[in-house]
């Protein structure tokens, strides 16, 4: 029987401080050692002082996430000595006197899949470590401590998996929760990670660190619960140990033996005080806790009729979501979701895409109704779409400089076809008695206009000139 646990660890990005001080949670634009102080750098005589708005938001992705929500909460030391921990211990969170982390026990579905939740906690996270050099003989370890002290969530799970797909499936569900709650971007570089732990057939755990994407992670667990089951199978002990991710070789490598807690020497952080997060403060949090990604995809279905599949996508993401919600009413919801989901998610597939792009909701507004009112053609509303977004300029104007009116003009229209009849007598004939061909010859009409001509108009007019 296979197990998997997995430790996450999840940055509050959209917070403007660190966790403990006044330097800038958005590490990732400054040079090297440039976003430090003597806090978070841990200098003798400075005392940390906490983020208020960092618990708030942990307490909200524990709401979230079913978790219990203690009425009070302490911080604890966890001592080890590594080059990017500049205090030689981490300020953090451990339910040693009972439930006094930010999150208690919850839960998440995955398909029919209940994953429990062991415990969320609010920490520190260190600082990074570059390596560089080509080989293991020249390779240097240089340390930015730029991202010391940056608000993290850590989200421990029981070992409930049971294969690497669902662990895939649990992060994308997270991610998205994450983000439709505004607390974090697991887009940016290192906002989302995570550490599994795996075991097979009631064996030792094994760690897995050191692992860049979701996608990795799931290559990771794949690759270990091959190489635990080979050990199984020929009787050799399988070590209680941490191993590391080789991205290169895409193999797990042993790196030590596996730390418990008494390891870390816990005790209560003395510099900060027990917080008390009352049942007032609570249910504050909960009041503004925004719709969630389920109430949507239903209130996108039973309102405005939307297909299952279509609200599963725009209620998933946040940024698709809010465009639609923002842009439509009862009338142009279908269109809207539809040029959503088959156009514009090609358009920005990426964070840097969607910062750059010039598409407003009224834009998406003034495009579906002028494919309701036939003024375009889907065909040239794409068209529409893609210099929108590159420009923003108003549809009336792209329709003027792209010449992408709708060609309805029946005279204009029985020309065209006359001449798509002559081309192609074959499926002239062929269409008599084949209704399926006018399609065919319809298409030729789309072609010769660009996608401009209207394609009721069109087939209707063919059908009259078959008879």
């Amino acid at each position: 029987m296979t197990k998997i646990g997995l430790e996450i660890h999840c940055q509050l990005t959209k917070l403007e401080s660190k966790l403990f001080c006044s330097c800038k949670a958005n590490y990732r634009e400054n040079k090297p050692n440039s976003n430090v102080c003597p806090i978070c750098m841990g200098l003798p005589g400075t005392l940390p002082r906490l983020n208020k708005k960092a618990v708030e938001k942990a307490t909200l992705i524990a709401m979230a996430l079913n978790c219990s929500t203690p009425e009070k909460i302490a911080f604890f030391r966890k001592n080890y000595f590594y080059p990017d921990l500049p205090k030689n211990f981490q300020i953090t969170q451990l339910n040693i006197y009972g439930d006094t982390s930010v999150g208690g026990t919850g839960e998440i579905m995955v398909g029919d899949k209940k994953i429990r939740i062991t415990r969320i906690q609010l920490e520190e996270d260190p600082g990074r470590l570059i390596y560089e050099g080509s080989s293991s003989k020249n390779q240097i370890t240089l340390v930015d401590y730029n991202r010391a002290g940056t608000p993290l969530v850590e989200i421990v799970t029981e070992p409930d998996f049971e294969n690497p797909k669902q662990v895939r499936e649990f992060l994308k569900i997270l991610s998205d929760l994450l983000e439709n709650l505004n607390v974090s971007d697991p887009s940016l570089e290192g906002a989302m990670r995570a550490d599994a732990n795996v075991s097979i057939e009631g064996g030792n755990k094994v760690e897995i660190k050191n692992i860049n994407s979701f996608h990795d992670l799931e290559k990771a667990v794949h690759f270990e619960i091959t190489r635990q089951e080979s050990l199984y199978s020929r009787d050799i002990p399988i070590a209680l140990e941490t191993r590391h991710w080789d991205d290169q070789r895409k193999i797990t490598i042993s790196s030590r033996s596996k730390e418990e807690d008494l390891d870390y020497r816990y005790f209560l952080e003395g510099d900060i005080p027990w917080v008390r997060i009352g049942k007032d403060i609570q249910e504050k949090l909960k009041s503004e806790m925004p719709e969630s990604i389920m109430s949507k995809k239903e209130r996108y279905v039973t309102k405005y009729n939307i297909p299952e599949q279509v609200a599963d996508v725009l209620s998933s993401d946040k940024y698709y979501s809010d465009l639609f919600d923002k842009s439509n009413d009862e009338q142009n919801a279908k269109e809207i979701a539809n040029i959503i989901t088959t156009d514009l998610m090609g358009l920005v597939d990426t964070r840097e895409k969607r910062e750059q792009s010039k598409l407003t909701s009224s834009h998406l507004r003034d495009l579906a109704d002028s494919i309701q009112s036939e003024k375009l053609t889907r065909n040239s509303a794409k068209n529409a779409l893609y210099e929108i977004v590159k420009s923003g300029k108003d549809l009336s104007e792209i329709i003027s400089q792209l010449d992408l009116g709708n060609v309805s003009d029946e005279n204009e229209l029985l020309q065209i076809i006359q001449q798509v009849l002559s081309e192609e007598p074959q499926a002239a004939e062929e269409a008599k008695s084949n209704p399926q061909t006018i399609n065919f010859l319809v298409g030729k009409v789309m072609q010769k206009t660009k996608g401009k001509a209207d394609p009721k108009l069109t087939l209707e007019l063919f059908k009259k000139k078959l008879g």
